[in-house]
């Protein structure tokens, strides 16, 4: 698909796609997940980026590699030259991988992880094809969860009750057996969710990790609430699709009546109503 087509699937508008969309400053966290300036030591040891191999013959649902960056090639600037972006947008990178926060996230928390491979600018379907490169994609997806984890449980792990013996220790409001591990807590990482999308906006692949309260300022269409909440997103573990999965064909996802991701109910196609409950349920959610 060219950079300025539209696409019926597309789970971001026009200007999401070009930049242009008013984006949320992000907040500084102690995780590395968003904000905060590299330290000396993180600087040394972050690796100089590699200038990318130049991809194969790409799929059909891919145009040609211009290195220009615009629109619906737009990730590939991180991959590029992460080093070249605050570390409050580029969470870490490697030879092989970058994870990076979501220019317009959908909830509160919502990173993104890009490969930096050749098969990048083929569809998740054909460049999981590859086992070898799956199962680095879904490992480092495992990398990325923990991260992500820690820092919901870092943000709202002081509002959870399956928390609150674990934050009175970290508050010194009860003592602790020197050198005992914390207790464990809630686990962070069920609160998230996984996947690429059945048709992705943007060229380049790229594995979506984000947090189930979809609660954001840049939420603001039925498309991107439908785009994680159905079928339309497809969790990487879940790779390699059998051949007769019915999510590798188009669905009426967008169109089908919004639900609450937590209790269930069904607003239609009322959008205002379910972000106003969204922020109800955000509220108890934390409180789990």
């Amino acid at each position: 698909m060219s950079t300025s087509e539209s696409h019926p699937e597309d789970a971001i508008t026009e200007d999401e796609i070009t930049g242009a969309a008013p984006a949320p400053e992000l907040e500084p966290t102690a995780t590395g997940v968003s904000g905060g300036k590299r330290s000396a030591f993180e600087e040394l040891m972050t690796p100089k980026p590699k200038k990318p191999k130049e991809p194969p013959t790409l799929a059909s649902t891919r145009p040609a590699f211009t290195h220009s960056f615009k629109a619906r090639d737009g990730l590939g600037a991180y991959t590029a030259d992460p080093s070249s972006f605050p570390s409050s947008r580029v969470i870490y990178y490697n030879d092989s991988f970058v994870a990076i926060n979501d220019l317009y996230p959908k909830s509160t928390l919502h990173t993104l992880l890009l490969p930096r491979s050749s098969r990048s600018r083929l569809h998740p379907f054909d460049a999981f094809e590859d086992p070898e490169f799956l199962a680095t994609v879904q490992a480092e997806t495992e990398r990325l969860k923990r991260l992500a984890a820690k820092e919901l449980q870092r943000r709202y792990g002081k509002f959870s009750a399956q928390d609150k013996l674990r934050e009175a220790v970290l508050n010194g409001e009860m003592e602790w057996e020197d050198g005992a591990p914390l207790p464990v807590g809630r686990d962070w990482e069920k609160e998230l969710l996984v996947g690429i999308h059945r048709h992705p906006s943007m060229n380049d692949l790229h594995v979506h990790v984000l947090s189930r309260d979809m609660l954001s300022e840049c939420m603001r269409h039925r498309k991107h609430y439908q785009s994680f909440n159905t079928p339309f997103l497809i969790d990487i573990a879940d790779f390699p699709l059998a051949d007769d999965d019915p999510r590798r064909h188009s669905g009426p996802h967008f169109d089908a009546n919004m639900r609450c991701w937590r209790c269930g109910k069904d607003f239609g196609n009322q959008f205002k109503k379910l972000k106003e409950h969204l922020a109800i349920e955000f509220e108890e959610w934390k409180k789990e």
